[in-house]
């Protein structure tokens, strides 16, 4: 049986500003719950914002369950500053950034979120074992916790931080400092954490095995780990493009941790890289 779901939420604010101070601020509050189609089995989390900041939280439910809210601005009607509204009576103020678009089949959860007047910031409950695919681009900040499973988490303009979290990781932002504390990893999956403009700061249980890949620009390395690093000189990679022949030379740290294992890529340009052992 073939189940699909399609939640859509759409939720504006009447225009309320007549009676508000300029420039004052409500927040517009909606909680929704996605029941999966097959409740108690992992599931997928896609959620992608332009403007705002996303919090997900595992947890011992069943259900998916998501707390979105958004300021609202409410502005007195003064429109002396503009010449073609002499006259006129403005008509909306204060708009709600709520416009958001859920769907759900066969344990995916997707959250899709219009491009709106304000930031929306999303709070989301998923079960324990759960893949997630996260991102967001303005104005706010990404965070994970106590989630078990395979992540792929983005940003530009914001951190990333994971906490108490166990799987494998991809991730990466531009403007913000990327911090990642694991309660257990999985062994046969490699990883890769990158900023460009902040530190890149993860901690690994103290029996892990993997191999390391590590570069900061502008900063310096740092680890607690017993590591073994690889000495040997930087090694010149070769290419050839439209007769040009091309030698590089790129100044990684490398090493193994525990014997050696999957390999986990950690760089930066500007910041410093911490490789950190669970105490």
């Amino acid at each position: 049986m073939k189940t699909h779901r399609l939640l859509s939420i759409l939720l504006a604010m009447a225009a309320c500003a007549q009676s508000m101070p300029l420039l004052a601020q409500n927040e517009t509050k909606e909680q929704l719950t996605v029941p999966l189609t097959d409740p108690g089995k992992p599931g997928t989390l896609n959620v992608k914002l332009i403007r705002g900041s996303i919090h997900v939280i595992g947890y011992a439910g069943k259900d998916v369950v998501i707390d979105a809210a958004s300021k609202t601005s409410a502005e007195k009607n003064d429109d002396s500053k503009d010449e073609a509204a002499k006259g006129l009576k403005r008509i909306s103020s204060g708009r709600s950034g709520l416009d958001l678009t859920v769907e759900e089949q066969k344990n995916n959860v997707s959250i899709r979120s219009a491009m709106g007047r304000y930031p929306v910031n999303l709070t989301i409950k998923v079960p324990y074992q759960f893949t997630l695919n996260v991102g967001a681009v303005n104005e706010g900040d990404i965070i994970v916790e106590n989630v078990n499973g395979e992540m792929e988490i983005s940003n530009v303009n914001g951190a990333i931080q994971l906490n108490n979290i166990s799987g494998s990781v991809v991730a990466n932002t531009v403007n913000g400092n990327l911090k990642a504390v694991f309660k257990s990893v999985n062994p046969a999956a490699p990883m890769a954490f990158s900023t460009l403009n902040g530190n890149v700061d993860v901690t690994f249980p103290a029996t892990a095995k993997f191999d390391v890949k590590l570069k900061s620009d502008r900063g310096e390395i740092f680890s607690d780990f017993d590591m073994d690093v690889d000495k040997t000189q930087p090694k010149a990679t070769r290419s050839a493009k439209d007769g040009l022949y091309k030698v590089s030379i790129a100044d990684w740290v490398e090493g193994k941790i525990n014997g050696g294992g999957k390999e986990v890529m950690m760089k930066n340009m500007n910041g410093n890289v911490y490789v950190r052992k669970a105490k």
